[in-house]
């Protein structure tokens, strides 16, 4: 019988973005299957009193040192953002929205985003750049602004993120497999020991 990992992520941190570009081929090779769970790290780390990495200059520059050598090396794009932090609150609820409204199509809007974010370092905290994005991955600004805006969806990544917390989550991306948590797009290999 497969089993499940949990992925709670944000598109606003970077090794989430390395670890969502990973763990579809870790699911495929361990027979596992993935239940994403989009939630809103600020929220976490003031629940937590955690903060970015980035806070502290020299632990920064080594964090995203160490992402490229990453991404170097699972053959994927990765750019620092100079935009970065990015409020990702309305991003987040647009994905939110997505996974419950629009399925099939959410792996599409969090690619996008993650895309414009760490790839090509758009400013995602300006809206007119968030809408510019939306079109051109071939989505509607207007009405996924107004899916971000609806209480239910809202009421859903509030409800997630606290989930998050109560289950011990202070960063992203975090990964539960069996109730086990593992923090940290470098812990793919003991998610992909859990799964198998």
């Amino acid at each position: 019988m497969s089993k499940t990992v949990e992925f709670y992520f944000d598109v606003g941190s970077p090794a989430a973005y390395i670890a969502w570009t990973q763990l579809p081929h870790v699911c495929r090779e361990a027979g596992g299957t993935i239940d994403y769970k989009p939630f809103l790290l600020g929220g976490v780390f003031h629940a937590t009193g955690n903060h970015s990495p980035t806070t502290v200059p020299a632990k920064g520059k080594y964090m995203m040192d160490d992402l490229g050598r990453f991404a170097q090396r699972y053959g994927v794009p990765f750019n620092n953002n100079p935009h970065f932090p990015i409020n990702t609150l309305t991003l987040m609820r647009g994905a939110a929205g997505m996974q419950m409204r629009h399925p099939d199509r959410f792996a599409a809007y969090v690619d996008a985003m993650y895309r414009a974010i760490w790839v090509d370092g758009r400013n995602m905290n300006d809206p007119a750049t968030v809408g510019a994005v939306l079109q051109e991955a071939g989505f509607d600004p207007a009405a996924l602004l107004a899916l971000a805006g609806e209480q239910e969806v809202k009421d859903t990544l509030k409800a997630t993120t606290q989930q998050a917390v109560e289950r011990g989550v202070f960063g992203a991306p975090t990964f539960f497999v069996d109730g086990q948590m593992h923090w940290g797009q470098d812990r793919l290999d003991f998610v992909k020991e859990a799964l198998k």
